[in-house]
């Protein structure tokens, strides 16, 4: 970390509000205005959107992450967490991976946390529960669903078998939704190879407390999706949640009862807890509160966007919605990052502040390949589109959006070549303990056994 008397722009989350708001505070300030200082757990952002179909193995889990340093090559990135803020004294405290806590000082502050798992004190949930929030994760649910398929083909245990086949879903929203229909997807392609194993083998179950899935693209499309995922053989459950999940016996509140290895958390998220103690105003949610300016409510030197702050929607209030609250979504998050830049550097010359305002232009959702659906926002129109044309807007929309050009293209090579090649089905499970074999190699042999004193021949032929 370098020392400057330059002003300090600290920017805390490295995700796609903390990614594009550096990067255009980078592009609009003058050579030597200020420092701008990253600090995030990861040295990468993860364009989360993507999950299902790293997931699925439609991506390379490499080119839907983005790395900081390379992308901001002007700016500061810490690899650590910032644990408190001293607003008097305009003091972050960083703790980095290893080493001691320390204090950085800062001008002006920009709060790009995002948001974590929402989950529930559900008994067995921890233990047994995969989420679906980082890169991480969704290589380790593609891993884990293939090696289920690896324990089912060889096994001669019947419930070691269907309890390996039977993969819960929890949580209809765009996350859920789409990591089922693509890891049925893929599940259905890698049971050509299996002998024993056939798709009529496996129980797909989809579970959401509400009345309907995807939400976000409105009750007949949502609708739409329900019976498309329900005529490839999953199990959609609405108004009902899980009460237990213990040692993989999952307990649904209709009363269902199954035993499943792979439990699916995708239900919802919460901002992330750690803003709790940066003595910030928040919500009743727990995002930080947040004027239309981004500026956050009593400061004029602290920004936040995206999943962790409550933003007021202003344009949905022009229209007559009073109460409303920008969703959680990339779509607000680009934007908001872009404003949220520019206003700093406002800020920091003392010139006036935007709002940020942006109407709803619609949402998209993949459902495996080939198969989605799609609502665009024309003015007061709404068009709906399902099917293959909707997986196209679905892929071109995010495919668009991704950040950086590297990464754009290597995502739509990996579609291309996906075109001519099949879907690769190897589960590298090990990766999880990548140790594990060579530590057995390595450690010292077990000391042989004691011998036992042998009597001499005489006495043996006494005995005998």
């Amino acid at each position: 970390m370098s020392t400057t008397e330059r002003p300090r722009i600290l920017v805390v989350g490295g995700g796609y509000v903390g990614l594009y708001a550096a990067r255009r505070i980078l592009k609009k300030m003058r050579y030597g205005e200020a420092t701008v200082t990253v600090v995030d757990p990861r040295s990468y952002m993860t364009y989360q959107p993507f999950l299902p179909e790293t997931a699925a193995g439609s991506i390379s889990p490499r080119h839907v992450v983005v790395p900081l340093r390379r992308v901001l090559p002007k700016a500061e990135v810490l690899t650590g967490r910032v644990t408190t803020i001293d607003q008097d004294r305009k003091v972050a405290t960083i703790a980095p991976l290893v080493g001691e806590a320390y204090e950085l000082p800062f001008d002006y502050l920009v709060i790009a946390l995002g948001a974590v798992s929402r989950t529930f004190p559900i008994p067995g949930l921890a233990e047994q529960g995969i989420g679906m929030k980082g890169i991480e994760e969704a290589i380790g649910l593609r891993n884990h669903v293939l090696e289920q398929l690896d324990k089912a083909d060889s096994t001669t245990d019947e419930e070691v078998r269907r309890k390996a086949l039977t993969f819960v879903f929890i949580g209809g929203g765009f996350a859920g939704a789409e990591t089922v229909g693509e890891v049925e997807d893929m599940a259905r392609d890698a049971a050509k190879y299996y002998t024993n194993v056939k798709r009529e083998d496996m129980r797909f179950v989809l579970v959401d407390v509400a009345d309907k899935i995807l939400p976000e693209v409105g009750p007949k499309l949502g609708q739409y999706g329900k019976e498309h995922l329900e005529s490839r053989g999953v199990e959609v459950y609405l108004k009902t949640g899980m009460d237990s999940c213990v040692d993989g016996h999952v307990v649904l509140g209709n009363g269902l009862e199954v035993d499943s290895n792979t439990i699916v958390w995708t239900a919802g998220v919460k901002p992330n807890p750690a803003l709790a103690r940066y003595g910030l105003p928040l919500g009743p949610r727990g995002h930080v509160d947040t004027r239309p300016t981004l500026q956050v409510q009593g400061t004029d030197y602290i920004w936040a966007a995206g999943d962790n702050a409550q933003i007021p929607d202003v344009a949905a209030r022009k229209a007559g919605n009073e109460n409303a609250w920008c969703p959680p979504n990339a779509q607000h998050a680009l934007r908001q990052s872009k404003v949220l830049g520019d206003n700093v550097i406002s800020g920091m010359r003392g010139f006036p502040q935007k709002e940020y305002s942006h109407a709803n232009k619609g949402a998209v959702a993949g459902l495996g390949l080939h198969k989605g659906v799609a609502m665009i926002v024309l003015g007061k129109i709404k068009i709906k589109v399902k099917g293959r044309l909707a997986w196209y807007m679905h892929r071109g929309y995010h495919g668009l959006a991704m950040p950086t050009w590297n990464r754009k293209i290597r995502v739509f090579a990996d579609w291309t070549l996906a075109v001519f090649l099949k879907r690769e089905v190897v589960s590298l499970g090990a990766i999880e303990t990548p140790r594990e074999e060579f530590y057995e190699a390595a450690k010292p042999a077990p000391a042989p056994a004691a011998a036992q004193p042998v009597a001499p021949a005489g006495e043996r032929a006494k005995a005998s």
